[in-house]
């Protein structure tokens, strides 16, 4: 069986490398993650993209879910992202909480929180179905 891919920022795609989420923790029922929000993940009106925590969410219930499902050859991709966004805010350290709402044989669902470091101020939550499909030889990302 294949390990499972170096979640690190450099392994990482320059896509996820520039989004900049860090994992603390990977497990097949909790993923923990952090991010410094800045300028680099501004809109054009200087806050951080909406854009930016659907990423997130995404990121973070994918990669929870394909480590449940590795051992059985498998992993998981997106097929439906709800994120919303709660708080605008500029710049600062935020974490992220990963967590299985339902994982079964062919789906799964996770919900992700990114709270602000510090205040824990709720800046946006997501929800994010996911397929169970067949492992690929594709590299990290």
């Amino acid at each position: 069986m294949a390990t499972f891919p170096e979640m690190s920022l450099d392994k990482a795609s320059r896509f996820l490398a520039a989004l900049g989420l860090e994992f603390d923790e990977i497990t097949a029922d909790a993923v923990a993650g952090r991010i410094e929000l800045g300028p680099q993940h501004h809109n054009p009106w200087g806050v951080v993209h909406g854009g930016v925590y659907s990423t997130v969410v995404e990121r973070a219930a994918s990669v929870g879910a394909s480590r449940a499902v590795h051992d059985q050859g498998l992993f998981a991709v997106g097929v439906h992202n709800m994120t919303d966004v709660f708080v605008t805010t500029v710049q600062g350290p935020a974490v992220v909480t990963a967590y299985p709402v339902f994982q079964g044989e062919l789906q799964q669902v996770w919900s992700v929180d990114v709270s602000a470091d510090g205040s824990g101020t709720l800046l946006a939550r997501g929800q994010l179905r996911l397929q169970n499909v067949p492992a690929r030889n594709s590299g990290n990302g």
